[in-house]
């Protein structure tokens, strides 16, 4: 069972209502079990972290990061938290905004690959 901060459930309802644009598109595209009968869950708590989407029968959390990503702190916050999530035995595959957006079929191709 993976760790849950029971603190983080209502910042995950919120972000749940509040998703980007490029997370709304690739909810759109594997919600209600449209990606081969496998569900996923948007903005799960696991640990002290909430993540974009998790599968969790193959272990796998999606990341759809915005610029803000690519810069500064961030990338130090987000290797940290990729190395946290390892540890726990998770995969973690990142996809930029732009990435979802203007590629969601290689997004989606390369999400099935990974589930394998």
């Amino acid at each position: 069972m993976l760790p849950y901060n029971e603190n983080l459930k209502q910042p995950s309802r919120q972000l749940r209502k509040n998703m980007t644009d490029a997370e709304k598109h690739l909810w759109a595209k594997i919600r209600m079990k449209q990606l081969k009968g496998y569900q996923f869950y948007r903005q799960k708590p696991i640990g002290d972290y909430i993540v974009d989407f998790f599968y969790p029968r193959a272990k796998l959390v999606i990341e759809v990061d915005g610029s803000q990503h690519l810069v500064g702190e961030t990338i130090q916050y987000d290797r940290i938290r990729n190395d946290y999530l390892s540890s726990l035995g998770l995969r973690v595959l990142r996809f930029t905004n732009t990435e979802v957006l203007t590629n969601i079929k290689g997004v989606v191709e390369s999400i099935i690959e990974n589930m394998e």
